[in-house]
């Protein structure tokens, strides 16, 4: 059973008073925890593992900066459990091998082991496996944290044994709230709103960049009255964003990147694609972002271009930074210079339009399923032509309407790309289907 204390009262020991002061407020409680509270609310499935004394294995998947090492502390603190750490970018089998015969002195004494591994996506594979019987013998509890995909990043037969939780970057009432702690703790003057406002969106959900950046502001202006945004410009320098996150700025150069691809301008969509990272946009952000144009404004024109999108989202998830950019990179040059439609993004929204206003129509009977006897008899199906057995795979004349309805036309293909023998093939189509008819 854990520690119930723990939970609320000191679970990890103060750090010293020279020590920065990221380490200072790290949270010793879950009580001090911020953030986090879709794991860690009542109810949630670390608070529950806390009090019902489950420890379990687990993998910390998240942004840097949001509580990954902290919370392995505090499982290792409630639960009074030794806890070891090993970096994965120093660490080795050796390091582990030292770990299991430590797991193993204090087993003996009845006593719980925690072993965490920061940056666990690190090790390979044989490194990966050499925990996995002392996971499975349950000698100590593995605790990995990572930035990156576990799914593609820690070995299945280590991902099986462990439960993925996802931390979330730290919300900007998260930070605020931050602030007001560090300030207290260092009894520092007041920072003007505008200051707290760029100082958040330079801390982009990171609470140790954050708590990195007031440490640095308030030693260099601490005598002052008041922390102005001039202070905090002059306190980080060239590091402090060129525009806020959610800000108008940040908005209007994601709207940029969309034109120039849209404007088919692969050095200025590179340009702006460039500006977003240099002003710290989540790179996962800009993917998301350049999916849509390849679907929006390229579409059937190259739809090659879609499947490039996704592929560059999903190298940049195993690469990372800064490797990962290149390929979004490839992927806004690409879109700039392919082809450009927006006829399947109009005739969706048209058809979206027509549905709201128009009525709930029948399915025709001949269009209907029918698995059972009964749906025969109701002639469900009845009279459907199999396109596949009609000349040339089309069953010229057929309906696929609703009965009595004049059908719209939503889908119109440009004159570019991909779309001109699309446009060709529904006209061929449309004259087979002329013809059906005049012969009725």
């Amino acid at each position: 059973m854990a520690r119930q204390d723990a939970l609320f009262d000191d679970a990890v020991a103060p750090p010293p008073a020279d020590a920065p002061l990221a380490e200072r407020l790290r949270p010793r409680t879950l009580a001090e925890v911020i953030g986090q509270q879709h794991l860690l609310g009542p109810g949630k499935p670390l608070r529950v593992a806390f009090e019902t004394g489950r420890l379990h294995s687990m993998i910390l998947w998240g942004p840097p900066g949001v509580g990954k090492t902290t919370l392995a502390r505090l499982v290792a603190g409630a639960f009074d459990a030794q806890f070891i750490a090993i970096s994965a970018v120093l660490g080795g089998v050796k390091d582990i091998r030292e770990a299991v015969e430590r797991a193993q002195a204090v087993r003996a004494q009845g006593r719980r082991t925690v072993v965490f591994v920061d940056e666990v996506h690190r090790f390979n594979k044989s490194q990966q496996d050499a925990f996995l019987p002392h996971v499975e013998s349950g000698l100590f509890t593995f605790i990995g944290a990572t930035t990156e995909n576990p799914s593609f990043e820690v070995n299945s037969a280590l991902l099986s044994r462990a439960t993925v939780h996802v931390l979330k970057s730290l919300s900007d009432d998260e930070l605020r709230a931050l602030i007001d702690r560090a300030r207290a703790l260092l009894d520092a003057p007041p920072l003007a709103e505008p200051a707290v406002q760029r100082l958040i969106g330079y801390a982009d959900g990171d609470a140790r960049r954050l708590l990195n950046a007031y440490e640095n502001l308030v030693e260099m202006n601490g005598a002052a009255a008041q922390i102005d945004e001039a202070m905090l410009e002059k306190s980080l320098g060239e590091q402090l964003r060129r525009y806020d996150k959610g800000g108008e700025q940040f908005y209007d150069t994601i709207s940029a990147l969309h034109k120039a691809v849209r404007g088919s301008d692969p050095d200025a969509a590179l340009y702006w694609f460039v500006r977003m990272l240099d002003g710290g946009v989540d790179p996962r952000y800009a993917a998301r972002r350049i999916v849509r144009m390849a679907s929006e404004d390229i579409g059937l024109a190259d739809p090659r271009a879609l499947r490039l999108a996704l592929d560059a989202a999903e190298t940049y998830e195993r690469l990372g930074s800064p490797e990962g950019e290149l390929t979004l990179a490839q992927a806004v040059v690409y879109l700039a210079v392919a082809p450009k439609s927006n006829a399947v993004y109009s005739a969706y929204n048209a058809a979206r339009a027509f549905i709201a206003g128009d009525g709930t129509r029948p399915v025709p009977l001949h269009l209907r399923n029918a698995p059972t006897r009964l749906m025969k008899s109701l002639d469900y199906g009845k009279g459907y032509r199999y396109a596949h057995d009609e000349e040339g795979g089309f069953a010229a004349g057929e309906s696929y309407w609703p009965e009595g309805m004049t059908p719209p036309v939503f889908y119109q293909p440009v004159d570019r790309g991909l779309e001109i023998r699309i446009a060709e093939k529904l006209e061929e189509l449309r004259q087979l289907n002329s013809e059906a008819k005049n012969r009725r």
